[in-house]
């Protein structure tokens, strides 16, 4: 089992994991231009359907750096250094990106496989991938106690990531909530608990590896 500390004393960035850190930096960069330039941004980097005109191949990566807004950027960051930090030293770098990404092309492909009816309608957001994270938190760490924001309720983590899905797929079927890809949330989750178990059969969860 390998596990990665960092030993910087400096600021809040400094004593992230990297990969943890530079997504954050990425993301908040990407939205301070997408309040600059909002057409060209949402047009060229979120995801449309690849049926749409809009469509482009980098899309399905390029979506999950992307938010709507400083208020889902600050929520879906915030639940992503809590909970991906905690992964990115359990697993390292690499294998922590690989993560990252699978989750959120995960998620990406079940919201484009539930909305083929609305080609020209964009996604944006790290949701899916950090609900990705959250299933491999829950994983790794089943028994850990977490008290969210809202609601103040301890539960255990393989209690919370179950009733958060439940709630996903219920909102998904009934379209409540308009707005947001409640589907891109399960995809993200699936994909973690698929990538997970792979990994586990492979033998593969814990490597070493070098700094």
């Amino acid at each position: 089992m390998s596990y990665y500390y960092s030993n910087n004393r400096g600021g809040f960035l400094s004593n992230l994991p990297v990969v943890t850190k530079n997504i954050l930096v990425i993301n908040v960069f990407m939205l301070i231009f997408t309040k600059l330039r909002p057409e060209f941004m949402y047009s060229t980097f979120a995801l449309f359907y690849p049926t749409s005109p809009f469509f482009n191949w980098w899309q399905p990566i390029t979506h999950m750096f992307m938010h709507g807004g400083w208020t889902h950027l600050f929520f879906n960051m915030f639940t992503f250094v809590m909970f991906g930090s905690v992964l990115e030293r359990q697993w390292g770098p690499k294998k922590y990106l690989t993560f990252y990404l699978i989750t959120g092309l995960g998620a990406a492909a079940l919201h484009m496989a539930v909305m083929s009816g609305h080609p020209n309608v964009p996604m944006v957001g790290a949701s899916g991938a950090i609900y990705g994270v959250l299933m491999g938190f829950a994983m790794l760490f089943p028994e850990t106690v977490i008290t969210l924001l809202f609601p103040p309720i301890p539960l255990k983590a393989k209690w919370w990531i179950l009733i958060m899905l439940v709630i996903e797929l219920s909102l998904g079927y009934t379209d409540a909530g308009g707005g947001i890809a409640h589907f891109a949330h399960l995809g993200g989750a699936l994909f973690g608990w698929l990538l997970i178990k792979y990994w586990k059969r492979k033998g593969t969860m814990y490597e070493y590896y070098e700094d």
